[in-house]
């Protein structure tokens, strides 16, 4: 049975690069069925907060919880995280349909064909979807990319500008995933600095500067 859990809690985190102090005692808490918008400016260490929530990254100091489960102690609440980050993850020699079933296959969701064509149309890949992906525009990447993160119907959503690249109908198609997948009740946290984004999505807002939340957002 997957591990579940109604909220994602971090104290205390930092993450330090050397000399650089990335993140200075970060607390966040990131509750089920609500959208969270992470801003600030270029180096406040947004990108760094998602990578060390989404487990990608381990933090120098500080707690995460995901519910009840210790994050230090729970490998597999990886397979329960989906992460859009600034590079798409996507394998460039492989079609956007063979980069999705590899995932599927990965997650173990079953009828992959079925999981692959869903995803297709949710995101409107079109004839595109058979060429390899190292073809494709900036737009046409971040959608596949947002497919793929959202494919397996992770319990936390992670997004970091998500809506680079994008088109208006992109645009259109990125808020209708990112609502149906908060109806769904995931948790759902979004780098941005499109504040028309931030504010049609967001139910809660927090702010970075130097690596320390600041309020007001």
């Amino acid at each position: 049975m997957a591990l579940d859990f109604e909220t994602v809690e971090a104290s205390g985190l930092v993450k330090l690069y050397g000399p650089t102090r990335a993140l200075a005692g970060v607390d966040v808490r990131l509750q089920a069925g609500q959208i969270t918008s992470i801003e600030g400016d270029n180096g406040s260490g947004k990108s760094t907060l998602l990578s060390v929530l989404s487990l990608l990254t381990r933090p120098s100091r500080g707690e995460i919880r995901f519910g009840k489960h210790d994050a230090r102690r729970k490998i597999s609440l990886r397979g329960r995280v989906g992460i859009l980050a600034h590079a798409p993850m996507v394998y460039p020699d492989l079609s956007a349909l063979e980069n999705l079933a590899l995932t599927a296959e990965l997650y173990g969701l079953g009828d992959v064909d079925e999981q692959v064509r869903a995803a297709a149309e949710r995101f409107e890949l079109g004839r595109f979807a058979q060429r390899p992906t190292r073809t494709y525009s900036r737009g046409q990447l971040q959608r596949v990319a947002l497919a793929r993160a959202i494919l397996p119907k992770p319990r936390l959503l992670l997004l970091d500008e998500p809506s680079t690249g994008l088109d208006d109908a992109g645009r259109r198609r990125l808020v209708d995933a990112v609502t149906q997948e908060k109806a769904r009740g995931a948790i759902v946290a979004i780098v941005t600095h499109d504040a028309s984004l931030a504010d049609e999505l967001a139910d809660a807002k927090m702010r970075l500067r130097a690596g320390r939340v600041v309020e007001p957002s």
